[in-house]
């Protein structure tokens, strides 16, 4: 006999129990109804791609992280997120789609950094991004802040920032500091302030050469703790002394407006001058999002306008805005923290068990209770009673319809609430009526509970 393998899953590689997995499909349900209710194409695009088309403006970190190989004689290279794959094809389509083109997907990529907690090799992003021909109007940025707060109510989350800026507001505040021919390295820098805080910010910017005090200012600039509307004042006040910034600042406050417009609570958006957003292809508004109560997370969703998306694969210009949530960090976040509701973990509504030899009455009674939107399973196989009732248990299923002769002869069933233990004998009208109530009760609920 041959040796056994040793099971076993790379480091970085998520794989869930049936319970959690169930709860992960749930969370990205509410995505995609989310997505699909802004009017959003649903899109997938390769893992696998042809690394000069990956890797046309790649470089860095991101040379290092990529899973690339040769098949014969093609060079091949895994996709490393959603939006490199999305600026190809809408160059490749950009004659057949209409514009602006709107589409969200969710799937997975991967990027070989050091596995840890939280971190992994493998993993979901749930992207939208909202594509123009030459031109797209601010209203679509403003648009995003709505669909994230819509995400995150119907998830159950209330207490949530989005913070926001606009690079161009960056840029025209380095120019009024005279920084702006090292703006790139500038916001790489104040990218990390939340990381590695305000003294090592100010001591990496006076290693490319700013004033130490200087720098101090410019970062006390940033950080004002104001309303937005004082922010907004704060930034008119520097009127006229660079283009970019007053451009930029109209664009804040137009992103404002309309996000207020759109439903948005202002309690839940906040400028934040600070916000750079470390990739480099965005050019004007930023988003990221924390979750108030929890800010150690992280951001959990963030995003921006870019001014050219496929500028490599083509000449003509394709301005978008897009934002996306890495879903696999953010769903070991908030179970790791006993955040999910595990009333959403089980596959069915009802398990039917038969006590009896003949399962036909059972079959006919799942099919009838599919019919009515209720999902069911029969348990079909010959156990005791009680290895029955355990595996309901474990499957956490909410009711189980019990078919022993009495029932049979009766016409009725025996329907257990497992949550609170009741057992009553009803027809399949009246039992169908209770699960359904019950499904609705769900409905209602939020996939979350966070204080």
């Amino acid at each position: 006999m041959a040796d056994t393998v040793q099971p076993r899953t790379l480091p970085g590689f998520m794989e869930l129990m049936p319970p959690e997995q169930q709860l992960f499909e749930k969370i990205k349900g509410i995505l995609e109804e989310t997505y699909r209710s802004y009017g959003f194409f649903a899109l997938d695009t390769p893992i696998l791609e042809h690394s000069d088309i990956l890797l046309a403006k790649a470089g860095g970190e991101t040379e290092k992280q990529i899973y690339r190989f040769s098949k014969g004689d093609t060079d091949l290279t895994m996709r490393f997120d959603l939006t490199v794959p999305l600026a190809k094809y809408v160059a490749m389509h950009q004659n057949e789609l209409a514009f602006p083109f709107r589409r969200y997907q969710i799937g997975k990529v991967y990027r070989g950094e050091r596995a840890q907690k939280g971190r992994y090799r493998e993993f979901y992003q749930a992207d939208i991004d909202v594509i123009g021909d030459g031109t797209l109007g601010i209203i679509n940025d403003a648009e995003i802040p709505s669909i994230i707060c819509d995400i995150f109510r119907k998830l159950g989350i209330e207490g949530f920032t989005i913070r926001m800026n606009n690079r161009k507001v960056l840029n025209g505040i380095f120019e009024v500091y005279g920084v702006r021919d090292r703006a790139t390295d500038v916001m790489r820098i104040i990218d990390k302030l939340d990381k590695i805080g305000r003294e090592k910010v100010i001591e990496e910017l006076s290693g490319i050469g700013m004033d130490e005090a200087r720098a101090g200012e410019l970062l006390d600039f940033l950080g004002l703790k104001l309303t937005n509307d004082e922010i907004l004042e704060k930034l008119g006040s520097l009127s006229g002394k660079s283009a970019t910034l007053d451009e930029g600042t109209g664009e804040l406050s137009t992103l404002l407006k309309y996000a207020a417009l759109l439903g948005v609570p202002s309690e839940n958006m906040r400028i934040d001058l600070t916000i750079a957003r470390g990739l480099d292809y965005y050019t004007g508004t930023v988003y990221e999002t924390i979750i108030n109560s929890h800010p150690e997370i992280g951001s959990v969703c963030s995003g921006g306008r870019y001014d050219n998306l496929a500028e490599y694969y083509t000449s003509r210009k394709l301005p978008g805005v897009g934002m996306s949530i890495g879903l696999t960090r953010l769903f070991y976040v908030l179970d790791a923290n006993d955040f999910i509701d595990r009333s959403f973990s089980s596959p069915a509504d009802v398990l039917i068990i038969p006590m009896t030899d003949d399962v036909e009455g059972a079959v006919r009674l799942s099919v009838d209770l599919r019919s009515r939107g209720i999902r069911t399973q029969v348990y079909l196989e010959d156990k005791k009673f009680k290895q029955k009732m355990t595996y309901a248990d474990r499957l956490g299923v909410p009711f189980v319809a019990i078919l022993g002769e009495d029932e049979i002869a009766q016409g009725k069933l025996s329907l257990k609430d497992m949550n609170s233990g009741e057992q009553i004998l009803a027809s399949p009208d009246e039992a169908a009526e209770k699960i359904l109530s019950r499904i609705g009760e769900l409905s209602e609920a939020k996939v979350l509970h966070i204080d």
